[in-house]
Order: structure tokens, then sequence, then C-alpha cells
């Protein structure tokens, strides 16, 4: 049982039957989000970021919402395996003391805990992220629009429970209440095209600075109840953000605004639009966006080898509870595992045949 599995679209598939697959050919890494379920992406990164991406010397456009977003500025310092490596065991040590009877930590703690973190892993290095010679890093978050300009119990209640019932309405409809919100580096005075076509979804298009980066990281980690909003970015509108995910949780995106093809490592095959399409299955289905993008994902019959039968995920935190040991072991014999993911990807890119790969 071969446990990557690769799914391409129209474009990219045509690509790959004709001239194969080659490091010259990327444009595009998008890192979605999706919490614990990206660490099982970290083999493949290391290998990608660290192998078989410095053979070619094209810039390329890194989109990364939530942990993806961590992902992707790790990938652009110095020492990418090195890097993605202290990422890993900086997320999979995660510990909230709890206090004698409390069950969970609050969203306060979950976000000063991680700010904290995000502080040690950054600081003093931004420069290297934003000044990546290839690299051009793009940020996703959503940002708070109406009711949902400020992060309080009451309004962020309100405003999300009407953004779910706009949203199943209509995705474009829901930027009444939360809009897409870019940062990216190599502005160079001026912005600098994103990756992909925006007029989906109500979006803009920002500067990544060294005084808003942690900010922007942050609030695209941040996911509501769990976290608090981050409130008045640096050099972006007033009010609060929230994780990337929100608007574009697997950044099903229209990247056919750049010549290349997109590489998309993902956690599944699926690119589910919005954090609020979950249960939306009628949106989970491939669309012309993902005309030149591929998709490297793990085979469910595989994931299903794994601890529990599944990947790592944000419930891990409450079935392990107080347990932090038997969270980090289940975890990292899940990505122990993953190994085979990078190891069959570099088998395949050494000869790419196209009789593995599975339409979109």
């Amino acid at each position: 049982m071969k446990a990557l599995q690769i799914h391409a679209g129209p474009s990219a598939l045509a690509h790959i039957k004709t001239e194969g697959l080659q490091p010259q050919d990327i444009s595009v890494v998008p890192g979605a989000a999706g919490g614990p379920k990206g660490l099982i992406l970290g083999p493949i990164d290391r290998y990608l970021f660290d192998q078989w991406l410095p053979r070619s010397n094209q810039p390329i456009d890194l989109v990364g919402a939530s942990i993806g977003a961590w992902r992707m500025a790790t990938a652009c310092l110095p020492d990418p395996r090195a890097e993605l490596l202290a990422l890993e065991e900086a997320y999979v040590h995660q510990d909230y003391k709890l206090a004698p009877g409390q069950n969970r930590p609050s969203a306060q703690q979950v976000s000063d805990d991680f700010s904290a973190n995000l502080h040690r892993f950054y600081d003093g290095r931004i420069h290297k992220v934003l000044q990546h010679p290839r690299y051009r890093l793009h940020v996703m978050t959503s940002h708070g629009r109406g009711i949902l300009h400020r992060d309080t119990p009451m309004r962020t209640a309100l405003g999300y429970a009407g953004a779910y019932l706009t949203n199943a309405i209509s995705r474009r409809a829901m930027g009444l209440w939360l809009e897409r919100v870019v940062f990216s580096s190599a502005f160079l005075g001026h912005p600098q095209p994103l990756p992909f076509h925006t007029k989906d979804y109500r979006t803009k298009h920002l500067a990544l600075s060294q005084e808003n980066f942690l900010q922007a990281v942050l609030a695209s980690c941040f996911i509501p109840f769990v976290l608090k909003a981050v409130h008045d970015i640096d050099g972006a509108p007033g009010g609060a953000y929230w994780d990337g995910g929100i608007t574009d949780y697997h950044l099903h995106l229209d990247y056919r605004a750049v010549k290349g093809l997109t590489l998309y490592p993902h956690f599944q095959k699926q690119l589910v639009p919005g954090w609020l399409d979950k249960k939306l299955t009628r949106r989970h289905a491939a669309t012309p966006f993902l005309d030149t993008t591929i998709v490297l994902s793990p085979n469910p019959e595989w994931v299903k080898t794994l601890p529990n039968g599944k990947l790592p995920d944000r419930t891990d935190f409450m079935t392990y509870n107080r347990d932090l040991a038997g969270r980090v072991k289940v975890w990292q014999t899940a990505i122990a595992e993953a190994g085979r993911l990078s190891d069959e990807l570099a088998e395949w890119l050494l000869r790419p045949d196209v009789n593995q790969v599975q339409a979109l």
C-alpha cells in the first residue's frame, strides 16, 4: 500500500504526461490551516525545501494560513531543514498548565503561550524571512467587519453565528462579516501581484513588514473561541484579525493567476474553501481554480495505520488532557511514519509516473 497519493488538475496532469515534473516548474507552494494535522507534512516540507526546490532558482510564492503560515514562514529561514524540525518540536511539545479543576486552557492562556512561542522562534530573524532571495511569503488572515470588528464574547458569538448562516447560503456573502486580508513580503515599495485571483471573495492585500510580521502570523493562527483575536495590526485597517483558515481553510484559491504549477502538500486530497464549509460537502469538490495544481496527500487507508487510526488533531489535547507524554508519543510516532510520504515522493520525482497520478 502506498502512503502517498498524488492528484492533479487537468493542465498539471497534462504537463506531467509530457514533461514530467521538475523543481523549476513550481511557482506556488500553499500551506493549509488544520492545526496538528499539518505535522504529518513535516517530512515532505523538509524534502522539498531542503533538497528538491533548491535545485532551481525561480521565484516561488509561499501561501500560508494558520499552521500553514508558520510552516511557510519557517521555510524562508536560512536552514529550512533544521528550522522545520524545530517548528515540529515546538508544536508537538505545546503544554498548557491547568489549574486544579480546570479542564481546558483559557483562550487568553493559549494566546499568551502561543505568542511567546512565536517570539522565541522568530525574534531577531524576521528580516531573514522577509528578505529571502527566492521565496515570497503571503500570510492569510480573516478581518472582522461590522459586529466582528472587535473580539468580545457577545460580539464574537453573534458575529460568527451570522457568518455561519450567511455562508450556508453564499460563501461570497460571508464577506459582510469577514474579509480576507493577505500580508505579503517582497512589496518592493508597491504591491506585487498575488499568486491567485481574488474575484472569489472580498480581499485586501497589504505589506508584511518587520513591524507587523508577528502580529500577522499570530492572527493567522488564532482560532475564534480557542484563542483571542489580534487587534489593530500595524499598517492594516483597525479591528480584529483571526485565523486565515476561516476565510480560506484549505486555500482553495484560483492559482491560474501565475505561470507555472502549484505544488500543494496537504493532509487530504479535498481542498475545503472556508472553515465554515467543513460540513458543506457540496463545496469540497475540485473546481477550475485548481487546473494547474498538484496535491500531495496521505492515502486514507495508510492513515488508518497511524496511532488511533487518524492524523494528529486538536481533539488530542482533550483526549490526553494532562498526559503530555502520551500525546507527544502518539504525535511523534505519526510523524515518524510520515517519513514514508517524503520517501515515496522523492522516488516518484526521480521518475514521475503519470499512472500514479489521479485527477483532482
